[in-house]
């Protein structure tokens, strides 16, 4: 996006929504409690509560999955400034008359199946789609979120890879903050990552 439409845009619809985005267990979790501590506000209601899974919590507003069905988004205008967290799926229900800075989370998806089998397993459920086909729509759907992203003129984004975060969170805090703006609390953000939580790790991890 040019500087002459972002500053039309902002004119128009006002400062952007931090959206935080990926599959499901790919680091969102993460991304939305680095932001907290870093000093963002952040849009939750804790209906869903922490477990051995999030042990920090899901950071999760539970009117976002009615974001397809839900004619109208008005409601979206109070996290604009803020962050909310937004499975990637659910990128092209945002509306126009917002402006938005994604953040997109990319993990691997051989952690990512790894990790939903081990949370479905130990609540004692099961999904009817096997390995083979969940990375299929995985990758799908990532593909139709990054073409969004970077076609729409009402998002800008950036790509953070989960294990990057994990082997250099610094730097990685850095970028996030740059994107954002700056004036981000980068230790705070580093001391949200624990090593001892990234349980599903992959050959290169």
């Amino acid at each position: 996006m040019n500087k002459l439409v972002r500053l039309y845009r902002c004119l128009a619809h006002g400062a952007p929504i931090i959206i935080v985005s990926g599959l499901p267990r790919s680091g969102t979790s993460m991304l939305m409690s680095m932001l907290h501590a870093g000093g963002i506000e952040l849009i939750c209601d804790g209906q869903r509560r922490a477990d051995e899974y999030n042990p920090k919590g899901y950071y999760e507003f539970q009117r976002v999955m009615g974001l397809a069905r839900e004619p109208d988004k008005r409601w979206l205008r109070h996290a604009r400034g803020k962050a909310i967290k937004v499975i990637s799926t659910l990128l092209l229900e945002l509306p126009r008359t917002n402006n938005y800075k994604v953040i997109l989370v990319r993990r691997d998806l051989d952690e990512v199946l790894a990790s939903q089998a081990k949370m479905l397993a130990g609540r004692g459920e099961m999904h009817a789609i096997d390995d083979p086909q969940m990375r299929q729509l995985f990758e799908d759907d990532l593909w139709r979120a990054v073409y969004l992203l970077e076609h729409a003129g009402h998002f800008d984004y950036l790509q953070v890879d989960y294990q990057q975060v994990f082997k250099d969170p610094g730097a990685q805090a850095q970028r996030i903050a740059n994107f954002l703006g700056g004036n981000l609390d980068i230790p705070a953000m580093v001391g949200m990552v624990d090593d001892g939580l990234y349980r599903n790790r992959g050959k290169n991890a």
